[in-house]
């Protein structure tokens, strides 16, 4: 039965097939991660211990970038010991959990993402009445609600995928226990499945995406009227950052969830999969912080060396 094989290890293929390129991937794969960590962890710092960022901007930014780290970190570690060194295997457990994390906290960022862009048309939009609108209980409620959806999601697609019938398969063509390789894994087609995946993926991909798309429609329209060069260029910068970040990571997961899985090949499954979990929440912060004055301000005044500020 398929529960005897659950206490053995699981063996991450990654990138076996190409060992040449190992302790290359290895190296910007660290890189990126650092990245991940020190600038996430800034935005999250920053936000919190510079007063004129407790906004609901930089509410929601700091728990996009709290996604992140944690995105991050259930992949990157086990990712750098395999491809490091000899082994490549991964327990069942360990699988399940890292299976778990990057489900939960990627549907997670998928609403976190639209919250953002609600909050955007808010500001645009609707500026006299924004401080109304987007008060703080309400914007709790919405990063509670992202947060659990994607718990709920998570809950939902690890139950189903982890009790497929594997007939001893323990190999996971991936570098990491992601679904789409875990489903490979199985000896069995389950319709099941596959139509709950597209379900989900239209609730977390595909609904938050167009709700993005209608805010920045609105958003574009009322930029057209607005005169002040100013404001103009400033509603440009934050929105233009949101949705370089909304273009990558969407972009990318569909690409690779929407699509029927025997359709994608193994070097383009790799990649795109790369790029989400790796360099898309390294980018982040950097996107962010260089298109935004106020958090280089921000940083500035935390360190001191903002000597205008000093001297007021």
């Amino acid at each position: 039965m398929e529960m005897n094989s659950s206490g053995e290890d699981f063996i991450l293929l990654g990138f076996s097939s190409r060992p040449q390129l190992e302790h290359i991937i290895s190296v910007v794969v660290f890189i990126f991660y650092i990245v991940t960590l020190v600038g996430n962890t800034t935005i999250i710092l920053v936000s919190y211990l510079d007063s004129q960022l407790h906004t609901p901007m930089y509410f929601f930014l700091s728990n996009l970038s709290l996604v992140d780290l944690c995105y991050t970190t259930s992949i990157v570690p086990q990712m750098l010991v395999n491809l490091w060194g000899p082994k490549k295997s991964i327990t069942y457990g360990g699988c399940a959990l890292q299976f778990f994390f990057a489900l939960d906290l990627g549907a997670t960022e998928c609403l976190l993402l639209a919250v953002m862009a609600y909050d955007r048309y808010a500001a645009v939009c609707q500026p006299l009445h924004y401080t109304v609108i987007m008060h703080p209980v309400l914007c709790q409620k919405m990063v509670l609600s992202a947060w659990l959806g994607g718990l709920g999601s998570a809950l939902i697609l690890c139950s189903l995928t982890l009790k497929l019938p594997r007939c001893g398969h323990r190999e996971v063509d991936n570098f990491f226990c992601e679904m789409p390789a875990l489903i490979k894994m199985a000896c069995v087609y389950s319709r099941v499945i596959e139509v709950v995946v597209f379900t989900l993926g239209v609730i977390f991909l595909l609904v938050p995406l167009s709700l993005i798309l209608i805010s920045y429609g609105v958003i574009t329209q009322a930029v057209m009227k607005i005169k002040a060069a100013a404001r103009w260029k400033k509603v440009l910068n934050t929105c233009g950052s949101h949705l370089t970040v909304v273009t990558l990571f969407y972009g990318t997961l569909i690409y690779m969830y929407m699509k029927p899985q025997n359709t994608i090949s193994h070097e383009e499954g790799q990649f795109f999969t790369l790029f989400y979990t790796i360099v898309t929440p390294s980018l982040n912060p950097l996107i962010y912080t260089l298109r935004n004055k106020d958090v280089k301000s921000a940083v500035k005044r935390i360190l001191g060396t903002d000597k205008h500020s000093a001297k007021m």
